[in-house]
């Protein structure tokens, strides 16, 4: 009754509907809604679909901001996604939960129908109890959104910088990426980019800091991809202050158990600029200019030399 009820329906998808992509994907055209992405959930649905408006929160897109900010109704799917102030103003939707763990339930958002359950079977469940949305105006203002954003990434993509504008990296990824890579991203910069810049698909999977807090992550976690997944190539992005506070010692994990991987890539793209620069960035956003600037400038060091 709740998403019937809607006129402009909003979904937000976390990790814990990373096996109900198909049924995601068949309520949103029902309902004629849009579908955000937590960080964690990002490789849910392929970015590649007109109605996925692509990562939510601080390192959010502008679709998914506008997605939240214009809804009536919202409804999340195995999420935990703490930030409110990205979700709707509470009173302005009507919400509805799903979620395996009923300790999560109406914790983030006033739901007023809360549901625990299996993402996929829940959803399968409610699919015949769903009546198609006719007016598809507001599924079309959002893939015209969603149309808008990824123009714009490729236009912040192809400024010319030297050595090289980093977006462009992950760009140029994109279309690269094996069906079934396994993507890390560490926090800071990294992260930024692997939020907006990169479009997953198929089979890709991918993971970060949830909570954007953890120093360090992206080689341990690549690392760990490789283990439980050693017929997967992996790729991971690390600023360069990451790849000294931790990456670099891990290098000696790998040598010693990559000839025991089925495929053996793991690829680490070291973004090396000699700065920690989300750091820097906070703090000229606060005080106008870099604070403690010794603090956020890192040694000179051969990442590739000491791969080698």
């Amino acid at each position: 009754e709740v998403l019937n009820a809607g006129q402009r329906v909003a979904i937000l998808v976390g990790q814990g509907a990373r096996g109900a992509a198909d049924e995601v994907a068949r309520v949103a055209d029902i309902l004629g809604a849009g579908v955000a992405k937590a960080l964690l959930g990002k490789d849910v649905l392929s970015d590649e679909l007109p109605f996925v408006t692509g990562s939510i929160g601080i390192l959010g897109t502008r679709p998914s901001y506008e997605l939240m900010m214009n809804c009536d109704t919202l409804l999340t799917v195995g999420s935990n996604f703490p930030y409110t102030q990205f979700l709707p103003d509470f009173g302005q939707a009507r919400g509805v939960q799903i979620d395996i763990d009923g300790k999560f339930i109406g914790m983030r958002y006033p739901y007023e129908v809360n549901l625990v359950g299996d993402a996929a079977a829940t959803l399968r469940a409610l699919i015949p109890q769903l009546k198609r949305q006719e007016d598809r105006t507001w599924r079309e203002g959002i893939e015209a959104g969603v149309e808008r954003w990824w123009r714009s990434m490729d236009a912040e993509a192809d400024v010319e910088a030297n050595p090289v504008n980093p977006m462009l990296l992950f760009r140029e990824l994109s279309t690269r990426l094996p069906a079934n890579a396994i993507v890390a991203a560490d926090s800071g910069s990294s992260g930024n980019w692997y939020a907006r810049q990169l479009k997953f698909r198929g089979d890709v999977r991918g993971s970060l800091s949830g909570t954007l807090a953890t120093m360090g992550p992206g080689v341990p976690y690549g690392i760990g991809a490789k283990f439980g997944h050693p017929d997967r190539p992996a790729i991971v992005f690390a600023g360069d202050g990451a790849m000294q506070m931790n990456g670099l010692a891990e290098l000696i994990t790998i040598k010693r158990y990559w000839e025991e991987w089925a495929d053996p890539r793991l690829i680490i793209a070291v973004l090396h600029n000699n700065d920690l620069n989300q750091v820097t960035w906070e703090m000229r956003a606060m005080e106008g200019a870099p604070k403690f600037v010794e603090s956020q400038q890192l040694p000179e060091v051969s990442y590739a030399g000491f791969a080698r």
